[in-house]
């Protein structure tokens, strides 16, 4: 498929599914926790066991999330995040998937109701036993005041933030949404994903086989490149509104 026939394509659609990866917050500052510059090329990676069965380990954790934080809080929506706000004002946007944590879909003024996080969110943490949730910045000044290992104020659990760690299970709710949406849809836009981290990986194809165009948009190649209907290697906040073609101004 050629750039003009994607374009014409995502003209005519009615039903377009947007899958986000970290590669399209890469271009609001945040860096990709995998790459060589990355969280988890400094820091240890807690996985969620170990957080749950020792306090050291909740208090390394917390000490990466503090320090990550502000650089999360601060950034801002790229013309990738606007150019699917603008397939929500056509109409078109049946689902907004994202791998992502940062929340910088609804900042850009995704409705909430169409994202879904399959990794949760930074934006909040939740206790692991009653799921109080309170937001990152309380949390944040808790631990900055000596809390190091935050709990939950109602109940005594663990207070951890609201995102899913190496080892603990995936949403059942979110995963759920996301299977419905990319089997009903007519073009799905994996953007800024390597597509090699599963069960989320394993929507584009699904996508596919259930009759969608699959469209990547990616710096680098990905597995699933070969049964693409196009690969687009570029920035996605220059070739996704292009191929949207978003109004200036938007």
């Amino acid at each position: 498929m050629k750039f003009s026939e994607a374009v014409e394509l995502i003209a005519r659609a009615n039903h377009i599914v947007g899958f986000t990866g970290a590669g399209i917050s890469t271009e609001s500052g945040i860096p990709d926790f995998r790459s060589p510059g990355g969280i988890w090329a400094n820091n240890r990676m807690i996985e969620f066991s170990e957080f749950v069965r020792s306090r050291a380990g909740r208090i390394e954790y917390w000490r990466q999330k503090v320090a990550m934080w502000p650089e999360m809080r601060d950034a801002k929506p790229n013309a990738g995040h606007l150019a699917f706000v603008e397939l929500e004002r056509q109409g078109k946007l049946r689902a907004m998937i994202t791998q992502n944590i940062d929340g910088l879909h609804q900042n850009a003024g995704t409705h909430p109701d169409l994202v879904i996080e399959l990794h949760g969110t930074t934006t909040e943490a939740a206790c692991l036993t009653c799921n109080e949730r309170i937001t990152m910045d309380e949390a944040v000044r808790r631990v900055e005041e000596g809390e190091l290992a935050p709990e939950c104020d109602l109940c005594g659990g663990v207070l951890k933030p609201a995102t899913i760690s190496f080892g603990q299970a995936m949403p059942a709710r979110e995963m759920q949404l996301a299977v419905e949406a990319s089997r009903d849809c007519d073009v799905f836009l994996a953007v800024g994903s390597s597509l090699v981290v599963y069960p989320a990986a394993a929507l584009p194809e699904l996508a596919k086989r259930s009759g969608a165009a699959l469209i990547i948009i990616n710096r680098t190649p990905t597995p699933m490149d070969d049964i693409a209907d196009l690969v687009i290697n570029d920035e996605i906040g220059k070739t996704l509104p292009e191929l949207i073609r978003v109004r200036e101004g938007v």
